[in-house]
């Protein structure tokens, strides 16, 4: 199983940010189950009527994220939490694409518990996995089609450098229909219990298996 450890700066400033994480192996990834589609579906237009009435900041995942930004002098109106990038889309009415079973399941995932996720081919991982701050002039090309600067911005890195964010991913790590093996980060709300957090991992894993196979091992950093 891959490790991943948090920089001790970021514990400083955030003592409460958790990760969860989640390693699978030989799953089958393919075009989502009617059943996935269905729920995103179904999740997007509940989202949608949900979000006329209601403020993005009154979700506390979106709410905790903005302020983890903060706390890092990220500006999250400049650079926002994937999950709120999806919460807008949906505000304005913007469906958002189908690209396979694995990140369809990641985008459900992350609308339900309103928090980043991401998931990332594991064998194009190299090494262990740390969550810091991007350094002066490290940036990666980014699963959005832009080279994304990461200077400053929380980011996960392996021995070759930063592969992903709580932002936007790097196209590096992505997983395709080929990952056979994979790696999911969960970017927790600070203020979960440990057991609530690791209610919330197994969930994941287990629905995750479900539509993919193979196995999965779990732990809360």
């Amino acid at each position: 199983m891959v490790h991943i450890q948090i920089d001790p700066f970021i514990s400083s400033v955030v003592p409460k940010l958790k990760l969860g994480l989640i390693t699978y192996h030989d799953i089958v990834i393919s075009d989502s189950p009617q059943m996935l589609k269905g729920r995103l579906q179904f999740f997007q237009e509940t989202l949608k009527v949900e979000l006329e009435s209601k403020d993005l900041s009154e979700f506390k995942g979106i709410a905790e994220w903005r302020e983890v930004f903060k706390a890092f002098h990220i500006s999250p109106s400049k650079y926002r939490p994937s999950v709120e990038s999806l919460y807008r889309r949906i505000k304005k009415g913007d469906s958002l694409p189908l690209v396979h079973s694995a990140v369809d399941l990641n985008t459900f995932f992350s609308l339900q518990y309103e928090i980043p996720f991401g998931i990332y081919d594991l064998d194009l991982i190299d090494g262990n996995i740390s969550l810091r701050l991007g350094r002066q002039h490290e940036a990666y090309e980014g699963i959005n089609g832009r080279e994304n600067s990461l200077e400053g911005k929380l980011i996960t890195s392996d021995l070759q450098g930063p592969f992903g964010s709580p932002i936007v991913d790097s196209l590096r790590t992505s997983v395709t229909p080929t990952t056979t093996n994979a790696v999911h980060i969960l970017y927790l709300r600070p203020s979960m219990t440990k057991e609530e957090a690791e209610q919330l991992v197994k969930a994941v894993a287990k629905m995750f298996t479900q539509i993919h196979g193979g196995n999965a091992s779990s732990d809360i950093i």
